[in-house]
């Protein structure tokens, strides 16, 4: 089952709400809701109702095939194209991957954070 845009979205809010220490405002523009871990971008959502889509980070590896595996997965719209992707509701866009992915991007920048600076570090 496809998640649609605003299923997507909320899913992707909901994963990112429940992670150890994230914050989430709008630093950028009002239409841009953006997740960080220790000050660090992991999750945008971006709240345009004629194009819902969520950007996460991603390993450049990954990014590659997952952008020729689904149509509607892109380079990072926002970010470095090579280590982010966007997400966009369609066929075989499920919650569990929006789930995956979304944790994945937070795993991926809490990995390069210092120890000291990590959730729960202290």
């Amino acid at each position: 089952m496809s998640a649609a845009g605003d299923r997507l979205q909320e899913t992707a809010r909901r994963t990112a709400r429940a992670l150890p220490g994230v914050s989430n405002g709008r630093p950028f523009t009002p239409q841009l809701d953006v997740y960080k871990v220790a000050g660090k971008v992991f999750l945008i959502v971006t709240d345009d109702p004629d194009e819902q889509i969520i950007t996460v980070k991603h390993d450049p590896e990954l990014a590659r095939a997952c952008v020729h595996g689904y149509d509607s997965i892109t380079p990072g719209r926002y970010l470095d194209k090579r280590h982010w992707i966007s997400i966009g509701p369609g066929p075989g866009i499920t919650e569990r991957l929006v789930t995956g992915a979304v944790e994945d991007s937070y795993d991926l920048v809490v990995e390069r954070l210092p120890r000291r600076a990590r959730p729960g570090a202290g």
